[in-house]
């Protein structure tokens, strides 16, 4: 899953589009104001929150996990977006404005919306004048390095985790990325560099300061997609390193309102001002605080202990959020009004889900079948899996493949629930199915996780009522990962019968394909390369997806993808639980703390503080 991973277009696609997230997606702030700013593209920049803006001080952050990648062009998580939101910027980006605006991409990097021409086929983006890398002396920031920056996520040793998103859409790009990849996941930096220098991607070209994609067909989700990583400008220094190393990052240039002044790998990072930056030319970042420290070596409870002491060394959280324990108590104060420091974003996401591993031949390949999968279904009590997952408040309940929010989710009809809760017919199904006296499962889980492990034992309960045994297998997030879901012979001999698994979109709004092709879409997506765990296929809905991936306009995808929604529903290859709101914490002196859905967390570049303990 990335950040998360959105609903841009242009012209009139984008006006519907804005209506369609305004309508099905719902976002929070921790402080109100009057927007202000400068004007871009029709809208008014960050909103600066209750009183007047100071700038100033030091924003410390506190957290308990590292970033991905600190790099241009390859993160692929919410936690990665959010530690380049200070140094690096984007062609389009979501900015800090309140609410389902948050998840419309504007102009950052760009001077406007993309151009679209040749039925939809041609997208030209044009960078603003005075965009500048903090070099000696500073450089402005060129088509040719978002060029550069694109050409660079598909390489050997470290590609970007999201290519399959369009690596086939943009003409000549999967043969460049062939190309690359015959350097091998051990090519040196240099090797790399010849290959780059050397090699163009035949449908992208940078004129001036424009760059131009050609694409395979019109694809309505593109332009949203242009947020993407893969997309950002690099500098031509990057190609000095090896993507993705240590020795890269430690030698980041921003083009940001901050620079990386140092980064400790799972320890901390420290963002002082970039003086290359002009405010002028950035409508996303209101860069209001000097300095972002980062100490990345707390834990949920400690870190939760000390935001609420307002000291100045606890601002606001970098990946650590209240504790599961305390966040009902929480959300109470936010409802009541006894705070203003908590906030419930929205994730758009499916988190976790249960996934049915197809291939498994136990019980004599009983999960191949639908009608097995089907009457599971209805033998899981999804009300108290929410329950363990903290109650509806914070973890709505999700029936079908994509969330609100996401384009096709409003053509499932209102209500839709395939599978309610259904004990005497899932053991009716599972008898004419050929199993009268029930089935013995393996669920792979991971008990770091509170969450899953409280599902862990409550399936175990409630699957009993229908003559399911459930055996509970559990390993270390990394082992979950890289010994289990992403090697295909571990499904196929059947050590596991279902798992948890979470998704969210790589991009809003119109982002429906960033479900459907790596979850669904039969071989293409089985793992590694895509996370399609359970190994299901169906020509019918690898047709659709087709169809939707192919689609003219937003209107004429949702269509398709809500066909599509219901059909791999009807094959049950998962079964989904919540689309989960997301809470963070400040501190009472940080003032327009915006969340933004794309780093699940406020804000940090247009967040300001008065004095500590205020």
């Amino acid at each position: 899953m990335r950040k998360s991973s959105r609903g841009y277009v242009a012209g009139a696609a984008l006006a519907a589009l804005a209506l369609l997230a305004a309508a099905c997606s719902s976002g929070s702030t921790s402080s109100t104001g009057t927007p202000s700013g400068p004007t871009v593209a029709g809208w008014q920049g960050v909103n600066p929150g209750s009183g007047t803006p100071q700038k100033g001080g030091t924003l410390n952050m506190l957290g308990q996990g590292d970033v991905d990648f600190m790099d241009y062009n390859i993160s692929y998580y919410s936690i990665g977006s959010l530690g380049q939101r200070p140094w690096i910027r984007g062609l389009y980006a979501y900015p800090a404005i309140p609410g389902t605006r948050s998840t419309q991409p504007f102009p950052d990097l760009a001077t406007g919306p993309p151009t679209i021409t040749n039925g939809g086929k041609t997208v030209a983006v044009t960078i603003r004048t005075g965009a500048m890398w903090n070099t000696s002396p500073p450089r402005q920031v060129t088509a040719a390095d978002a060029v550069l920056g694109l050409k660079r996520s598909c390489n050997p040793v470290q590609p970007f985790g999201g290519l399959p998103d369009f690596e086939g859409l943009i003409v000549g790009y999967q043969a460049f990325c062939d190309g690359f990849a015959k350097l091998g996941s051990s090519a040196t930096a240099p090797a790399m560099k010849t290959y780059i220098d050397s090699h163009q991607i035949s449908g992208v070209t940078a004129s001036g300061e424009t760059i131009t994609y050609t694409l395979v067909h019109p694809a309505s989700y593109f332009s949203a997609q242009l947020t993407m990583d893969p997309f950002n400008p690099a500098p031509v220094e990057s190609l000095n390193y090896v993507p993705g190393s240590d020795a890269s990052a430690q030698h980041v240039i921003a083009d940001g309102p901050y620079m990386v002044q140092s980064y400790v790998p799972t320890r901390s990072i420290t963002y002082v001002r970039n003086p290359a930056w002009k405010a002028s030319t950035d409508p996303i970042r209101k860069a209001y605080v000097d300095k972002i420290v980062v100490s990345e070596t707390g834990n949920q409870t400690g870190v939760q202990q000390q935001l609420q002491t307002n000291t100045a060394a606890a601002s606001m959280e970098f990946d650590a959020f209240p504790p599961v324990g305390a966040t009902p108590g929480l959300v109470n104060q936010m409802k009541s009004g006894l705070t203003h420091n908590m906030n419930l974003g929205p994730t758009y996401s499916t988190n976790p889900y249960l996934v049915y591993n197809t291939v498994s031949p136990n019980n004599n390949k009983a999960l191949e079948k639908v009608a097995v999968r089907q009457a599971l279904s209805y033998g899981i009590n999804r009300a108290h899996l929410i329950t363990d997952a903290g109650g509806p408040v914070l973890s709505p309940p999700l029936t079908h493949i994509l969330p609100p929010g996401i384009n096709g989710s409003q053509d499932v009809p209102a209500g839709y629930d395939p599978y309610p809760y259904n004990p005497t017919k899932a053991k009716q199904m599972l008898a004419a199915a050929g199993y009268p006296n029930g089935l013995s499962l393996t669920l792979l889980y991971r008990p770091s996780s509170s969450i899953t492990a409280k599902m862990a034992t409550t399936l175990q309960a409630d699957m009993a009522k229908i003559g399911v045994k459930i055996k509970l297998l559990g390993a270390s997030p990394a082992d979950y990962i890289t010994k289990y879901v992403i090697v295909p012979s571990v499904a196929k001999r059947g050590v596991w019968d279902i798992t948890f698994a979470g998704w969210g979109p790589d991009w809003y709004g119109d982002g429906a394909l960033s479900f459907f092709n790596p979850l669904f879409s039969g071989a293409p997506s089985y793992p590694p390369v895509g996370s399609n765990f359970g190994f299901y296929n169906n020509p019918s809905v690898n047709s659709l997806i087709a169809q939707g991936a192919q689609a003219p306009t937003a209107s004429a995808a949702a269509a398709i993808w809500g066909k599509a929604d219901q059909a791999v529903m009807k094959d049950a290859p998962i079964y989904p639980i919540t689309d989960p709101q997301q809470p963070n914490y400040h501190a009472s002196y940080v003032h327009n703390a915006v969340y933004v859905p794309a780093i699940q967390q406020f804000d940090p570049t247009n967040v300001w503080m008065s004095s500590p303990g205020g």
